[in-house]
């Protein structure tokens, strides 16, 4: 059954890139292939009702700080920092670039969505508790609703799922779907 997406919706996919999902990956999300069905579906259900479809993908320099803290991964011009086969992005989407775990810090991510009049995030992809709630903190912050898949969203633990879901509830006012 076809998801309906509020019309002033947007459907954010993120990192579902081959580092973090792919066995080959240089940093995989275990159980995170999981996901991608699912997320391959909210993307057809996202196109079919003109929802926008925004990827937003690592994309790191080889000599990126961030490798302090994380094995290097999903490094610009990789085969590690492309979206997975199964969830190649369209023509009409949009693929934000970013370097740090929101969707926000330093990209033009806010400056698209404003000029599509966009309300609502749907946010899907890995990890639960890094990118995903950094993304919809920083959405929160700039008043978009924002909604997360409980079954499109994955980190290294259910445990720790819980705790984000709980977070996202009570702290963002976020809607579990």
């Amino acid at each position: 059954m076809a998801f309906n997406f509020d019309a002033d919706g947007a459907l954010l996919v993120i990192d579902m890139l081959n580092d973090f999902i792919h066995r080959d990956g240089s940093l995989v999300v275990p159980g995170a292939s999981r996901i991608v069905p699912r997320i391959a579906e909210l993307v057809g259900d996202a196109r079919e009702q003109g929802i926008p479809v925004i990827y937003v993908a690592d994309r790191h320099r080889p000599d990126d700080r961030e490798f302090r803290y994380w094995p290097p991964h999903a490094v610009a011009g990789t085969w590690g920092a492309e979206v997975v086969e199964e969830l190649t992005p369209g023509e009409k989407d949009y693929l934000i670039p970013k370097r740090r775990y929101s969707a926000f810090f330093g990209t033009d991510l806010d400056t698209y969505l404003r000029e599509m009049e966009v309300g609502k995030l749907y946010l899907t992809g890995v990890l639960t508790n890094i990118c995903v709630y950094a993304t919809a903190l920083d959405a929160a912050m700039r008043n978009y609703r924002v909604a997360v898949f409980k079954d499109g969203v994955a980190s290294l633990s259910q445990e720790t799922d819980a705790f984000i879901f709980k977070q996202l509830e009570e702290v963002l006012q976020a809607e579990l779907i």
